[in-house]
């Protein structure tokens, strides 16, 4: 993570930034609670909301997608996969303009922000 002794210059430059990095860290999480995606399948016939917490909180079913069990259960899983896919892409977004706010190098690799 931090290699050789020049790493423990950009440590210790970290450890300098520990309140900033906090209060950060705190504005993420926010950022994180309010991120929403839906995902879609079958041409719209089922649509899933996901949170930023990786919950699923809708499921939308069209009737037409009630006459197939087994379709039904391929296009929930389908669109589940897809809303969670966009929630993790925002919040990947979101990391890494938290990053770049405080001034942490690109490719960093700390805990919780990978």
């Amino acid at each position: 993570m931090f290699g050789g002794i020049g790493g423990l210059g950009q440590m210790a430059g970290l450890l300098g930034k520990l309140p900033k990095l906090q209060e950060a860290a705190e504005k993420l999480r926010q950022r994180v609670d309010a991120i929403t995606a839906e995902g879609n399948a079958g041409g719209g016939m089922v649509t899933v909301k996901a949170t930023g917490r990786m919950m699923v909180v809708s499921c939308r079913i069209a009737a037409e997608a009630m006459a197939d069990r087994e379709m039904l259960e391929d296009l929930i899983a389908a669109a589940t996969t897809q809303a969670l896919e966009k929630v993790k892409e925002q919040i990947a977004a979101e990391t890494r303009a938290m990053a770049a706010e405080v001034g942490l190098p690109p490719g960093i690799n700390l805990p919780g922000l990978s």
